[in-house]
């Protein structure tokens, strides 16, 4: 054992690293691409909505990271596999993989069509499992392990009302970390999920200024939302050389919403 003098703590520097966010257009996969970013990774920034992700390349930049905006759509695999090729090019092998992409199609269960259940499950479960698998093949070849970061919910493992689909998709990610982190772990590539509470984003702001948003927070332990910065730890640590002893782990950040 190393006496007190000579213990080094692990850091959360991720310079010389190249992050890969999807779903990076707004919300939570903003917020993640800009703290890698600040962290010292070189951050590739996926979606959609392509002109969302030039002005966030824009402000990575003007704090002094590096940034590439790819267009992704992680219902397709052509997309995937270009995206890949891409963010090799312009930034070099994808060492962390964020995957973020995710929605939600708001119905009650007997109102679900069989539409807004392959929507969901296309995004949330295929669209994760084929960008996990881009990276991890990636990841494999190059003999130099790597993290992958799958984005949950508490909805993997608590009931959500109204939210029946979403999460069955949530559940099926979790599942996916616990396996991939097994099946993956020779090649030293750590896979674990955030399984994130209620967070304030621009797609819940309306809602939980209703009434009936408000009546649901005054149920949680703390009566508040979470705000995105309150998942930057867990992100830095799973991203770090912190979780090298870390893998198929599903970590909730809720703060006891869940409870």
């Amino acid at each position: 054992m190393a006496d007190a003098g000579e213990i080094s703590l692990p850091s959360h520097d991720l310079t010389g690293k190249v992050a890969l966010v999807t779903g990076a257009t707004s919300g939570l996969g903003k917020r993640f691409a800009l703290i890698l970013a600040k962290a010292g990774a070189r951050v590739a920034i996926t979606g959609r909505r392509v002109e969302r992700l030039a002005d966030l390349q824009k402000e990575i930049e003007a704090m002094g990271g590096k940034a590439a905006s790819i267009a992704l759509d992680v219902t397709d695999t052509h997309s995937i596999a270009a995206c890949m090729e891409q963010t090799e090019a312009q930034l070099g092998p994808v060492d962390i993989l964020v995957n973020n992409a995710g929605m939600n199609v708001e119905a009650l269960p007997a109102d679900v069509t069989p539409d807004g259940f392959d929507t969901m499950f296309d995004t949330n479960v295929r669209g994760a499992f084929f960008m996990a698998q881009a990276a991890g093949r990636s990841m494999i070849a190059r003999g130099q392990g790597g993290r992958i970061i799958n984005i949950a919910s508490i909805g993997a493992h608590t009931v959500l009302p109204g939210l029946t689909i979403y999460c069955m998709t949530k559940a099926a990610v979790g599942m996916m970390t616990r396996s991939l982190g097994k099946e993956w772990a020779r090649h030293n590539i750590n896979v674990n999920a955030m399984c994130p509470g209620f967070i304030e984003t621009e797609l819940n702001s309306d809602w939980f200024a209703s009434e009936g948003g408000q009546k649901q927070i005054r149920r949680w332990p703390r009566k508040r939302l979470g705000l995105e910065e309150d998942l930057d730890g867990t992100l830095l640590l799973l991203a770090s050389d912190h979780s090298r002893f870390i893998t198929g782990s599903l970590f909730t950040v809720d703060d006891g919403q869940s409870l």
